[in-house]
């Protein structure tokens, strides 16, 4: 019978003092080290299949997981510009350079000029008011989930009114009633789920006992037939009439109306329509770091800045150094890239197919709808293009370096450079045809280029 090769396994002092244990770790500090070495030395114990080969292969890969930046950086070739499963938006040049010099001390609650504590992102609010004239004030928390349920906890005891249409559902499985009430805030449920009038919420607000009236625009999904819901400018003549607040959460974040988006909310139209304080995300089409903000009257904006709950909630330096840079600086990528033409996009595809069938990588190019993402433009489509490549190319892109995600959909892999910045296409060409060397796969595709 032959020895199990588990009793000659290293020692962990051993390990660590190995050259390939060190050449995999050289950024990680030495508890971070020893704990993965170890980790891995109690599964191997437990493990009958265990080999040597094996054992060395998945420590040096658990080591260069942590060593290579922690979370890696991905090409997003779906055209899907406000992709949850890759950050949501990608940061403008100089916000990441304002997220780089914010790593040291910064005066984010500090008045230079006294020297002493000052009002805590300054800078962040002015540059939100300064774009939303209509707004007296801002707040910034984590994100707009926080705000909401800012805003839930700031209304207790009174009941906040919500359209039985507007009972949303975010990712995850997240209910944003569920959310309100778990900080103790009572719902009361208004109209039915399709057709919602101006007269069920006058009705509750004549019952008395209201807080405030909320508008939820319903971002991730569109109902279309027999639907009616009353506009904002009527349901603040409403709230006018019965003095309480109305809340309106606009989900994806434009700060003014979009030509691209007409349908898209934004916190200018929905202010400038009498809506008392508006929610939205930071890190969807604003395209800056995950935030809410919370824009409106001083007053209100005061209330939620101080009520206990916001210190829980509020946003890092980090959150409202980007967040600024994003509002005052140049244009946003997400921006950008929901406004590219059909046209650009082909030019800029057939460029990239010419390129992989130069390598011998032939592809051809096919039309490919983008999608805006994040709960954002629901229903609009970003009419552009793709290459088109064999679906087993999706993971070997996936998983190599640097990683490139596609949309895979009826068995192909598809490419889109929508949201591919110009300077990364010659790397996206290299890994394409990388993989395609490696599978030994040089013609997978068809000769055509046009479609």
């Amino acid at each position: 019978m032959s020895e199990d090769p588990r009793r000659n396994l290293p020692r962990t002092d051993t390990l660590l003092a190995s050259d390939w244990v060190r050449a995999a770790s050289t950024r990680l500090n030495a508890t971070t080290t020893r704990a993965i070495v170890r980790r891995h030395l109690d599964r191997a114990r437990t493990q009958p299949s265990f080999t040597s080969a094996s054992f060395r292969d998945d420590l040096v890969a658990d080591l260069t997981r942590f060593n290579s930046g922690i979370y890696r950086a991905t090409i997003n070739a779906t055209g899907v510009v406000v992709h949850t499963n890759l950050g949501r938006a990608p940061l403008s040049p100089w916000a990441s350079e304002v997220a780089g010099h914010t790593a040291a001390y910064v005066d984010i609650e500090m008045d230079l000029e006294s020297g002493k504590r000052g009002r805590r992102g300054v800078e962040t609010t002015d540059a939100l008011t300064l774009h939303v004239p209509a707004a007296e004030d801002a707040l910034v928390v984590n994100n707009c989930a926080s705000a909401l349920m800012l805003v839930a906890a700031q209304s207790r005891p009174g009941r906040i009114l919500l359209s039985r249409g507007e009972f949303v559902e975010i990712g995850a499985g997240f209910r944003l009633h569920e959310l309100m009430r778990s900080v103790g805030a009572t719902i009361t449920e208004v109209g039915s789920t399709n057709r919602t009038h101006l007269a069920d919420y006058r009705r509750e607000c004549e019952a008395g006992e209201v807080s405030a009236i909320l508008k939820i625009h319903p971002s991730n999904y569109a109902q279309s037939g027999f639907t009616s819901s009353p506009s904002t400018q009527a349901l603040a003549q409403l709230a006018r009439e019965y003095d309480v607040p109305l809340v309106v959460d606009i989900g994806s974040g434009l700060l003014a109306p979009n030509p691209h988006l007409p349908n898209e909310a934004d916190a200018t139209s929905e202010l400038e329509a009498g809506a008392d304080v508006v929610l939205f995300s930071g890190d969807k089409l604003l395209g800056g770091p995950q935030a809410g903000i919370i824009l409106g009257k001083r007053e209100l904006v005061t209330q939620l800045a101080t009520h206990p709950l916001a210190r829980a909630v509020r946003a890092s330096k980090f959150v409202l150094a980007t967040l600024a840079a994003t509002v005052v600086g140049e244009e946003p990528p997400v921006h950008t890239y929901v406004g590219l033409s059909s046209e650009k996009l082909r030019e800029r595809t057939e460029a990239l197919a010419a390129t992989l069938n130069a390598a011998e990588v032939s592809v051809d190019i096919t039309p490919h709808a983008g999608r805006v993402g994040g709960g954002g433009g629901t229903g609009v489509e970003l009419p552009g293009w793709a290459v088109r490549l064999p679906e087993s190319f999706a993971k070997p892109l996936r998983v190599g370096e640097p990683s490139v995600v596609t949309h895979v959909q009826d068995g192909a892999c598809l490419v889109d450079v929508r949201c591919v910045d110009p300077s990364d296409e010659h790397v996206l060409a290299s890994r394409i045809i990388e993989c395609a060397r490696a599978a030994g796969n040089a013609g997978a595709g068809t000769a055509h280029t046009g479609h």
